[in-house]
């Protein structure tokens, strides 16, 4: 096991022209003020390379939630800044905030919140819909295709599988060619098989279509199926893993919650 401190959390192995598509710099974030303060992130620091796969792990209070707010431009850092891409999303606010997150983040859930009225295809295209821009056809159906729900387009959402529910939430997730997509628990309502398949498409997201991808998640066999894991405990970097089993990053995960 690594230690999280003496290099930025980003993937090895990738090309020396490989950008980094997110950056946290020294960032904290508390609540409250006063002697009732929570310190939930604790100058955390990471770099994550273009198509990189990342998985966020930790005990409950860790942080992971927080990372994924701040990361995303769901929440605000209370020092430290946050890159994605070129932009200090830090320093964004209100509408031009909004406007970042549709257009350059796409989001990944355990609810797939799809809306039951409208098909597929218009689900998928809902973000560009929001932003006033038109689907590239070429890109819908490409994407489509890669993610598997290329035939169903005209299929209502009660009409799917869970699993295929939550492939149109990926498509949608990637439909705005986002600089990096984020997935909350992504296989927690599925079962296993189709957990693994949507596992599967997130790595070849990844390594094909040079889709960068941080999720979080409480799973170990989850979470072997990335690239780097990194851990987290009482709010700071306290390791990360390149590769390794299930079974190796459940134990590295016993050990913090000791």
């Amino acid at each position: 096991m690594r230690k999280a401190e003496h290099q930025p959390a980003g993937v090895t192995g990738v090309p020396a022209n490989s950008g980094i598509a997110l950056r946290l710099d020294s960032v904290q974030k508390q609540y409250g003020s006063g002697p009732a303060t929570l310190t939930a992130l604790n100058n955390v620091s990471l770099a994550l390379y273009q198509g990189s796969f990342t998985a966020i792990m930790g005990p409950s209070g860790s942080g992971k939630s927080t990372l994924l707010h701040l990361a995303s431009g769901l929440d605000k850092p209370t020092r430290g800044s946050v890159h994605v891409g070129s932009t200090d999303i830090s320093q964004l606010s209100g509408d031009r905030l909004t406007q970042f997150r549709r257009d350059h983040v796409g989001f990944i859930f355990q609810a797939y919140n799809l809306l039951p009225t409208l098909s597929v295809e218009q689900n998928i295209t809902l973000p560009l819909i929001l932003g006033g821009k038109s689907a590239d056809n070429a890109w819908l159906e490409y994407l489509t295709n890669a993610v598997g729900i290329g035939a169903l387009l005209n299929r209502r959402p009660a009409e799917l599988s869970g699993g295929q529910q939550q492939r149109v939430a990926i498509a949608r997730a990637l439909i705005s060619h986002p600089e990096v997509v984020f997935a909350d628990e992504p296989t927690g309502a599925l079962d296993s098989r189709s957990a693994r398949a949507v596992l599967d498409l997130l790595w070849h997201l990844a390594r094909e279509l040079n889709q960068t991808i941080v999720m979080v998640t409480h799973d170990p066999v989850v979470a072997a199926a990335s690239q780097r894991v990194i851990f987290l405990a009482d709010g700071q970097l306290a390791g990360y893993r390149d590769g390794g089993t299930a079974a190796e990053i459940s134990d590295f995960m016993t050990g913090l919650e000791a």
